[in-house]
């Protein structure tokens, strides 16, 4: 089995709270320069950055994840990755039927760009990316299952917009693929305090969650597996063949 570095939590310029350094050229160059193989772009309820990112990436270095950091109607934050153009034209699909149609403050929220290689814009998002969507947890971890593909909820150690934080706990029927803590969570303090999660046994993940350059590549996850793949972290998540996850 190979060991791969990966960060699966990354916001882009896109997002409104999104750092203007936060652009395709300084992802890729410090993913490189750092030792990451595998970045998940996920900025807030939208897939079109992450597209353009692996679309220029190609067959390159390091591996793109294209997903989305949704906001569920409950104002807990999901991640959810999609693989083939088909499953992403669905996931934002998705996203764009059910987020509200609230326009976008620039002074307030700050812009909402998505560039190409040379810094160029090719698309702003006219609506505010970071309101909730007009679905639940459970409706949005069915769909994204739906389409074959990955959903984690994020940072469940966190006091807001977390599935623990929004909930209280996590719904024993919630298709999952994985859990996300933050940088400083400790896995042990989180499972002391959630002794129902030790029966569960999920995969965990560290992420960044990085909205700004100095945040990037900050956390890790590491996968053990023969190559990258969707398929191959999929099965990573769950610990099959052999394949598995571990934060050390």
């Amino acid at each position: 089995m190979n060991r791969f570095r990966a960060d699966l939590h990354t916001h882009t310029f896109l997002s409104p709270c999104g750092d203007i350094g936060m652009v395709p050229s300084f992802i890729v160059e410090t993913a490189l320069r750092k030792g990451y193989d595998i970045i998940g772009i996920t900025d807030h309820n939208t897939t079109v950055q992450a597209r353009e990112i692996r679309r220029m990436v190609g067959d390159g270095e390091p591996y793109i994840l294209c997903g989305a950091e949704i906001t569920t109607r409950e104002e807990a934050h999901c991640l959810a990755f999609a693989d083939s153009e088909e499953s992403l034209d669905a996931l934002q699909r998705f996203l764009d039927d059910n987020l509200p149609q609230v326009p976008n403050d620039e002074e307030m929220f700050g812009y909402q760009l998505a560039v190409n290689a040379d810094e160029e814009v090719i698309y702003e998002a006219p609506y505010l990316l970071i309101s909730a969507l007009d679905k639940g947890i459970d409706e949005v971890a069915a769909f994204v299952s739906s389409i074959g593909g990955l959903f984690i909820p994020a940072h469940i150690d966190k006091q807001q917009n977390s599935v623990i934080s929004q909930l209280g706990f996590i719904p024993p029927d919630l298709q999952y693929d994985a859990l996300e803590i933050s940088v400083r969570c400790d896995l042990e303090q989180l499972l002391e305090r959630n002794r129902y999660l030790r029966k569960l046994s999920p995969s965990f993940i560290r992420s960044s969650d990085a909205h700004y350059p100095e945040d990037y590549c900050r956390a890790v996850t590491y996968f053990n597996m023969p190559c990258r793949s969707f398929a191959e972290i999929r099965k990573a998540l769950h610990g099959e063949d052999g394949r598995s996850v571990s934060l050390q």
